[in-house]
């Protein structure tokens, strides 16, 4: 069933409130100590739009976007993130999302650089040539429960590397039947994470061309998934506990996204929404430990860095109050706030 999109505006503006009556309405000043308390969350729900360059949140505006431009408004986000230095494809990027680690192996990655279904090396761990966590395996190993919905077969990878740490497994290349999926699961189960990952602008964009009618439209229907995810939420009744961060493994531009060293293909979005999650602050305001890069492309050398989607696993794993993800490179001191 397709629904027009200000019913979807509408209807969204409707379940974001329970989410959001708990933000904070300023953020500390420098050399001010926050008074705010990070809130108990006890789900977090990461979405993962495959392929989504923040150009087309800008040309889309509120009107094409009205989801995710809300929880710009309504929470802390940067459309000027990175992906992981050295590559920037699919898996590998995804792999460091959920790991928290570098890719290249000789600086302690994880080893995953190719980007197909491939079942040699088997897993992770023979990637990198050692054991791998995840935040699979530390959310899971704190006695709570995780579910990974894909929509790429690629994705086995992670349940063949940490099958007993997924509780919820779930492929399917229909990115509206995996989202139905999702809404079933938010409501039925109860994990402490849930990773989503939508392939259909990724899709559209080797297609049709990163930045084409085609491609925006379907930016367009990502933000209508994202949503339904969050109507979900609030249905299921965690709203007021439950943290929602949205980014991307890459960006693209003309067919493709494979030059790590074009700013359109390594720059990503990172939004992130829930209970004191200041209302409308830059993330990089939120932290000055670390550096918006504007255009640049920085190594992992920086003192400030910027802020990565491999920040995911150290992110969930701080706000539910557990240690960083053993191995983990990014975010290791767990510092990146979103709270305050």
């Amino acid at each position: 069933m397709v629904f027009p999109r200000r019913t979807i505006a509408t209807a969204v503006g409707a379940l974001l409130a329970p989410l959001l009556s708990a933000a904070t309405p300023a953020v500390a000043a420098p050399g001010e100590t926050s008074q705010v308390k990070a809130p108990t969350i006890t789900h977090i729900v990461v979405i993962s739009l495959d392929g989504l360059n923040p150009t087309a949140l800008t040309r889309l505006g509120r009107r094409g976007t009205p989801v995710l431009h809300r929880m710009m408004r309504r929470g802390a986000s940067t459309l000027n993130a990175r992906t992981a230095y050295e590559m920037t494809t699919t898996l590998p990027n995804h792999t460091s999302m959920v790991t928290g680690r570098r890719i290249a192996v000789a600086d302690g990655g994880h080893g995953v650089i190719w980007n197909d279904d491939r079942l040699v090396p088997p897993t992770v761990q023979a990637a990198a040539g050692e054991p791998v966590e995840s935040v699979f395996t530390a959310v899971h190993a704190a006695g709570l429960q995780t579910a990974l919905f894909a929509s790429k077969t690629k994705f086995s990878l992670w349940h063949r590397s940490w099958p007993d740490s997924i509780d919820q497994y779930d492929i399917d290349l229909d990115n509206r039947a995996l989202v139905n999926g999702v809404r079933r699961d938010l409501k039925a189960a109860d994990r402490a994470l849930t990773f989503v990952h939508l392939s259909d602008i990724d899709v559209v964009g080797h297609a049709n061309g990163w930045m084409s009618p085609a491609y925006l439209d379907a930016v367009r229907r990502a933000d209508a998934h994202v949503g339904r995810i969050l109507s979900a939420i609030d249905k299921a009744g965690e709203a007021g506990e439950t943290l929602l961060v949205v980014t991307a493994d890459h960006g693209g531009m003309g067919h493709g996204h494979a030059d790590a060293a074009a700013y359109a293909d390594y720059r990503v979005p990172f939004l992130v929404l829930g209970p004191d999650v200041p209302r409308g602050t830059d993330l990089y305001d939120l932290n000055p430990g670390y550096r918006d890069p504007r255009k640049r492309r920085p190594t992992y050398a920086q003192a400030r860095q910027p802020i990565r989607n491999g920040a995911v696993a150290n992110l969930v794993t701080d706000v539910l109050g557990l240690p960083a993800v053993a191995g983990s490179q990014v975010d290791v001191l767990q510092d990146l706030d979103v709270f305050r």
